[in-house]
């Protein structure tokens, strides 16, 4: 299949505004995207013609607009013309995907991950984007997802679970490896950014990603955009601290991390009951009835309600999102969270929107394809081609 010519990031701002509307919320009508972009129909016109005849925007099928009576030709991107590769990485796993441009998953390819070493997760991820290339649909671009400090989306300053502790040039690594144009984020804000654009938080301007499992995350988008932070931290929640309790790996006592995690649960339930208990159990055995493992659940249970409160009473979000491999603690410990929330959530503002969505890791490599969208579009974070 030809690519077709139009470069995104060569753009200007004009038109890349109209093309990035477009490609989130399209097709659309021109008098729609008129209205979405406070365009008058000439300024409109001269602006999507090239794009047009460059092949980057297409009319769709003539529609009539019920006001005027005039034809419409609804505006939209080729979603195919474009290919992506996103990659989420565990502690143990290699989860990748293939996406469009529109990051709607066309394959997807699990692999163990042979050692946690930057030169053996590299020549991983070189391995499996050799496999999901094609020549004749060849990606254009790479998102890789990290649980960790990312610093502008070129370097892993810390990921605990790798045992990486100090700076990894992960982008220019992988670049080397695979020739692609490399971006690297963390792995919930990646997921935030799916979701933002192409996911629940299409359409709404302020949202919130909060993540629970073996750490506790969150990603945020405020003003249409996406907080990152000056060195990569925003959204970092997992040591804020709550209502005092069990001390995590690091010393902080009461913080979410040891509150709401999944390893905290089931540390607490083994505690209690004086054998080992993994975190299904826990859940299980709450959801049974057991006097110590429905203390500790709804305990945690109350702590993401805080959680949850004290990020919406700063953020005011039109949408939270609830997920992450522990999510099933909400269905056990829902009335906890809700009460929770209902008690600290500021009462000036409205109810907060929760959407719990139980994702797989899959999900997560969408949104690391997701950063590499954004990426090739906007012009910025990639490594050099």
């Amino acid at each position: 299949m030809q690519l077709i010519p139009v470069d995104w990031s060569a753009l200007d701002g004009s038109h890349q505004r109209v093309a990035v509307e477009v490609l989130r919320h399209g097709p659309l009508p021109r008098a729609e995207l008129a209205r979405r972009l406070g365009l008058s129909p000439g300024s409109l016109t001269r602006l999507t013609r090239p794009l047009v005849d460059s092949g980057l925007l297409v009319e769709g099928t003539t529609e009539v607009h019920l006001r005027t009576g005039r034809p419409s030709l609804p505006l939209d991107v080729q979603p195919a013309s474009r290919r992506f590769l996103g990659m989420k990485i565990t502690g143990d796993t290699l989860f990748a995907v293939v996406t469009d441009l529109r990051a709607t998953v066309l394959a997807e390819h699990t692999v163990p991950l042979p050692g946690p070493e930057p030169e053996t997760v590299v020549a991983t991820i070189a391995e499996v984007a050799a496999l999901l290339r094609e020549d004749d649909r060849d990606a254009v671009g790479l998102g890789i997802g990290i649980g960790g400090l990312v610093v502008h989306h070129r370097e892993v300053a810390r990921a605990h679970f790798l045992g990486w502790h100090e700076r990894v040039a992960l982008a220019d690594l992988v670049h080397t490896a695979t020739g692609l144009p490399t971006v690297v984020d963390n792995d919930v804000r990646a997921l935030t950014a799916a979701e933002h654009w192409f996911g629940a938080g299409r359409g709404v301007h302020s949202l919130v990603v909060v993540t629970i499992g073996v750490g506790v995350g969150c990603g945020i988008v405020v003003h249409d955009r996406l907080i990152e932070g000056a060195h990569g931290g925003g959204g970092s929640i997992g040591h804020r601290p709550l209502l005092g309790g069990a001390v995590c790996a690091d010393g902080h006592r009461g913080c979410a991390q040891g509150m709401i995690s999944s390893g905290a649960i089931a540390g607490a339930v083994t505690q209690a009951l004086g054998r080992p208990v993994g975190y299904a159990e826990a859940l299980e055995l709450a959801g049974a009835g057991q006097p110590a493992a429905r203390r500790v659940v709804d305990d945690a249970g109350r702590a993401l309600g805080v959680l949850v409160a004290d990020i919406a009473n700063l953020v005011d979000p039109e949408l939270v999102i609830l997920t992450g491999d522990g999510i099933d603690l909400v269905a056990v410990a829902r009335a906890a969270l809700d009460d929770a929330l209902e008690e600290h959530r500021s009462e000036a503002l409205a109810p907060t929107r929760i959407d719990v969505r139980p994702f797989p890791f899959t999900e997560w490599a969408r949104g690391a394809a997701a950063v590499a969208i954004r990426a090739h579009v906007l012009g910025d974070a990639f490594t050099p081609a």
